[in-house]
């Protein structure tokens, strides 16, 4: 049973790797055919109740959840289900804008980071929000909340983290492999045809010049620039001179708040309390904004956000990984094949 999982992954991977770009039919030796997930309308948002209502049904705060890898595409494939985190986050800010009963949003982060550009749209969208609505929005970073998702939580009111919360990750990366050996061992050799000598700089099939990474290490700069100064622009009360507070280290939530880059600490009931306090609303009633087939019975409901595939073929080439997602990243990674796995 393993070797005909191995042989299905292998057929997957020659597949991925010929461009293939339409339904993907996988036969095994059992004769067990897997198309790719169509692409499908899944419906509108809806509001779904996960905190009992406690009087004043006319005033309501949002629950807005971001998770897992923060990224500009659709997080779909063979058997799988998932939106565009960006996308998605931007529908559920609009639903929010359009109903005047709503009075504060709790976002509830909890997420590694993700893509330079798809963080810094989710930030201005939040940033827009706030400016045209008036609503106070609390970030509440749960289990991870690290490169872009504090990226994105710098521009909230107020930013709660849970005691265990693992949070800062202030950095840049961008994954680059060398497989030149690699395709030798298959006796598969590169031959690319280009105008323009950095054309494709970055390459996994040559070693990379110096100039080339200098190039590179500038974009790189560049963009943690643009990090800490959003950081010192939102969090005056951080001392900027700080300077490891900005090497991509990461913090416990006591450590966070010592340095001031969150508010306060507690639990999604502390932040849900806060945001009635920001928002005058106190009996105002908790909802998740969900499709219609996606269950919500608590506060803590996440949006099914998951490849599948990651777990019938577990294979995994860095190299190959790379050609699904070749950004620079606001993310906290010490695993460098994690891109492929988004949300789990």
């Amino acid at each position: 049973m393993q070797r005909m999982a191995w042989r299905a992954g292998v057929l997957l991977v020659i597949a991925v790797a010929a461009g293939c770009r339409g339904p993907l039919q996988a036969v095994t030796q059992s004769r067990v055919t897997m198309f790719s997930s169509p692409v499908e309308d899944r419906g509108p948002l809806v509001e779904k109740d996960v905190v009992p209502d406690e009087g004043e049904p006319y005033q309501k705060i949002a629950i807005v959840d971001v998770d897992g890898l923060l990224v500009n595409s659709g997080l779909i494939g063979l058997g799988s289900v998932g939106e565009n985190p960006v996308a998605l986050f931007r529908e559920k800010l609009d639903a929010v804008a359009s109903d005047r009963c709503y009075r504060a949003v709790v976002l509830r982060i909890n997420s590694p980071g993700g893509g330079v550009t798809a963080s810094d749209i989710m930030r201005h969208d939040l940033l827009a929000f706030r400016e045209r609505t008036g609503v106070p929005v609390v970030a509440c970073l749960m289990d991870l909340a690290t490169g872009g998702a504090y990226y994105l939580a710098t521009a909230a009111d107020h930013i709660m983290a849970h005691p265990t919360t693992v949070t800062g990750g202030m950095g840049v990366i961008l994954n680059l492999y060398n497989l030149k050996d690699t395709m030798a061992y298959f006796n598969v050799e590169a031959v690319p045809i280009k105008s323009g000598r950095f054309t494709d700089l970055g390459s996994p099939v040559e070693p990379m010049p110096e100039e080339g990474r200098a190039i590179l290490q500038q974009v790189a700069d560049e963009f943690h620039a643009r990090f800490r100064q959003v950081v010192r622009q939102s969090r005056p009360q951080h001392d900027a001179s700080r300077q490891e507070d900005f090497d991509g280290r990461v913090f416990t939530a006591s450590q966070a708040l010592e340095r001031r880059l969150i508010d306060s600490i507690g639990y999604l009931d502390d932040a849900l309390a806060t945001a009635r306090e920001l928002g005058r609303c106190p009996s105002a009633r908790a909802v998740l904004l969900r499709r219609a087939h996606e269950p919500a019975r608590s506060p803590y409901a996440t949006t099914p956000n998951a490849p599948v595939q990651g777990g019938l073929f577990p294979m995994s080439i860095p190299g190959l990984d790379r050609s699904q997602l070749p950004t620079f990243l606001y993310l906290w990674q010490p695993e460098p094949t994690f891109e492929r796995r988004a949300a789990r």
